[in-house]
């Protein structure tokens, strides 16, 4: 019997645990899951004699060492600034480790002790980063491989709601973890554009967005996604003319959270008390101007630029910006309460369905003919639980779990998906789900 652990059983793990445990009875695998919640756990576990589920802190140090020393996988889904403490216990213990988040600096620190230990650390094995990964590299050796130059390489993906469900003016609805929707482009974005090297602040990612047509679906807009540069050399195209990867939304989206930027109501440092302060003094908080007016609509359209009956206007109203209820979380950063906010106001309802969207539009010259090539997937969801999102994190992470377990992984050290032999068997067995690409030429 092989042991795998699972930290974190969140949205993004329900795929995850049910590949887990349908394949646990084939393979011999025994699947624990622990986190803080226990009623989610059983709720994602059934009564599977194959899973065990475990009530944590994941700052209890001594409970976390005692399940990581008696497994022989470990595969962490926790919040991104908590994987070090697990990847350091891997590291004491000797186990491998999985997971669908960025290489942070803190574990890229590790490097050199992983590799000496023998061990793989695959981080990025999601679906962005993780799917993108995969499916870019293997367009582009591909394409190299057939004598292709590549001179553009531009890459999008988003987590949105399915046309069908789209019921609200943001044309959103949260299928992942809401704190990283509030957090996602603070860090601002850089990238190469036509040789050039552009840097975006987060006030400039979501203003004028442009847009790509997406086959079936029509216009969405993008944004740059934090540091694009860094993957040039990943993906062995330092010397090409422009290279980006974007996050993927609807065009109205866009629009609203560059007035949320605006107010200033996306801020994760100065902390607000918010007991007995309401929801429009809030929103108002750092603009000049007596904010007392009756017309709360005019006072907030005049400060950003737009008419009292925009799409604008509205959208804050739905969130209930723009009321005098009174918010009574205690102490909080801005962007805390508007976790809480779209948390509430943008679920999804148990009919909801979700929906992934991912393309590649690579640019080459083969004998002196130039192609611009598109490959896109589109995977909807099943329901509000077995969402798009969970499929597409989840899935890659119990491939990649049945590879290393099945001793078919030979790679050691601190890697990303980005190697034949990772990612052909993996994007293989995903078309299995219906998780696949279409390719398009001009």
């Amino acid at each position: 019997m092989r042991n795998i652990l699972l930290f974190g059983a969140g949205k993004s793990a329900t795929s995850l645990i049910d590949y887990l445990i349908t394949n646990a009875p084939r393979h011999k695998w025994h699947v624990t899951v622990a986190d803080q919640d226990l009623l989610q756990i059983k709720s994602k576990t059934g009564k599977s004699y194959y899973a065990t589920p475990v009530e944590l802190n994941i700052h209890d140090q001594a409970a976390r060492q005692q399940l990581i020393q008696e497994t022989d996988l470990v595969i962490s889904l926790l919040p991104p600034a908590l994987h070090i403490l697990v990847a350091k216990d891997c590291l004491q213990f000797h186990k491998n480790l999985l997971t669908a988040s960025y290489v942070d600096p803190e574990v890229r620190k590790l490097e050199k002790d992983i590799e000496k230990a023998g061990l793989l650390f695959m981080y990025e094995m999601g679906l962005d980063p993780g799917i993108d990964h995969m499916s870019a590299m293997k367009l582009i050796h591909s394409i190299e491989k057939k004598g292709g130059q590549i001179f553009s390489f531009k890459s999008y993906c988003g987590g949105l709601i399915s046309p069908d469900s789209i019921d609200n003016p943001w044309q959103y609805k949260i299928s992942w973890n809401a704190r990283n929707i509030v957090l996602s482009g603070s860090s601002g974005a850089t990238y190469k554009e036509k040789g050039k090297i552009k840097e975006l602040t987060y006030e400039q990612l979501f203003d004028h967005n442009k847009t790509i047509q997406v086959p079936g679906l029509g216009k969405l807009a993008y944004y740059p996604n934090r540091d694009s540069l860094s993957y040039m050399e990943i993906y062995k195209l330092q010397e090409i003319a422009t290279f980006m990867r974007a996050t993927l939304r609807f065009p109205d989206f866009c629009e609203g959270w560059n007035a949320l930027i605006k107010l200033g109501l996306t801020d994760d440092a100065k902390k607000v008390q918010t007991d007995h302060l309401t929801y429009y003094n809030w929103a108002t908080q750092n603009l000049d101007g007596d904010n007392t007016a009756e017309a709360h609509d005019e006072f907030v359209a005049q400060h950003l630029g737009v008419s009292s009956k925009s799409k604008v206007i509205r959208q804050l109203k739905y969130l209930g910006l723009l009321n005098g209820e009174q918010i009574n979380l205690g102490e909080k950063t801005n962007a805390g309460v508007l976790e809480s906010v779209v948390e509430e106001k943008l679920r999804m309802e148990p009919t909801d369905k979700d929906m992934i969207v991912m393309m590649h539009e690579i640019e080459f010259e083969r004998r002196s003919m130039a192609t611009r090539m598109h490959a896109y997937m589109i995977v909807q969801g099943e329901d509000n639980l077995r969402t798009a999102m969970a499929k597409t994190v989840g899935l890659p992470l119990g491939i990649m779990a049945k590879l290393m377990l099945s001793d078919k992984v030979s790679l050691k050290g601190l890697h990303i998906p980005v190697m034949p032999e990772i990612y052909n068997p993996v994007l293989k067995e995903l078309e299995e789900f219906d998780i696949r690409f279409e390719e398009t030429f001009e």
